[in-house]
């Protein structure tokens, strides 16, 4: 497969699956993060150029299923495949593994409908605040994800945290309450309210903040 590096490229294959949005979200949202500084250190293949027929982002300079220190079982990159009939979506996982998470042999969808969800807008609760989260709350989101547990995800979980947009909410002590990740595909990794601050609408306002930052930067948001 051949590696996209010139801008160029990167901005007409940006256009092309924006056009294949909302299945195409996961690696769009990998080709943003590239073209916008490349925070994760990600790399977009195609089989060839420009007709290309399947795209795949993952981390540079590493085989897909590389051990790339993230947590065990992490998708290790995301790929797109277009045909006559629609488009399917998938994702690599470690030693190759393959799977389809979605496909469509529809019309399919195209562009940012679904941001008008998000702008309704929100109230935060009394006392609550957005702030952000320190490297110093790297074990909390490590015991508190469903993945979490171990080295690997607390590697992961600490990279995305120092490479990419996040969104938490602080007590009037700052401690966080409810919290947002997003990863390399432009994606919500790690929602999370502490169980004894739920049914108070924190999540809702987390989500909220995160779509309006997402919108923002560029990113489509759907919900």
């Amino acid at each position: 497969m051949q590696i996209l590096t010139c801008p160029a490229q990167l901005q007409r294959l940006e256009g092309i699956l924006r056009k294949s949005l909302p299945l195409a979200l996961p690696v769009f949202g990998a080709v943003l993060n590239i073209t916008r500084g490349n925070p994760g250190q990600f790399e977009v293949l195609v089989d060839k150029w420009p007709d290309f027929g399947a795209v795949l982002a993952r981390p540079s300079g590493e085989v897909a299923w590389g051990d790339t220190g993230h947590c065990k079982g992490r998708v290790m990159g995301i790929w797109v495949l277009r045909g006559t009939g629609g488009i399917a979506v998938g994702f690599v996982g470690p030693r190759g593994y393959w799977g389809v998470l979605w496909m469509d042999l529809g019309v399919l969808g195209a562009g940012l409908g679904y941001w008008a969800h998000w702008e309704q807008g929100f109230v935060l609760a009394p006392g609550v605040r957005v702030g952000s989260l320190q490297p110093s709350h790297v074990d909390l989101l490590n015991d508190t994800w469903p993945y979490g547990g171990n080295a690997r995800s607390r590697r992961y979980l600490a990279e995305i945290l120092g490479r990419f947009p996040h969104v938490c909410l602080q007590d009037g002590s700052g401690q966080p309450i409810a919290w947002v990740l997003t990863d390399h595909f432009g994606t919500g990794t790690h929602s999370y309210t502490l169980p004894e601050h739920r049914r108070h609408g924190h999540m809702q306002v987390a989500l909220t903040v995160a779509a309006q930052r997402a919108q923002a930067r560029g990113f489509p948001t759907f919900g």
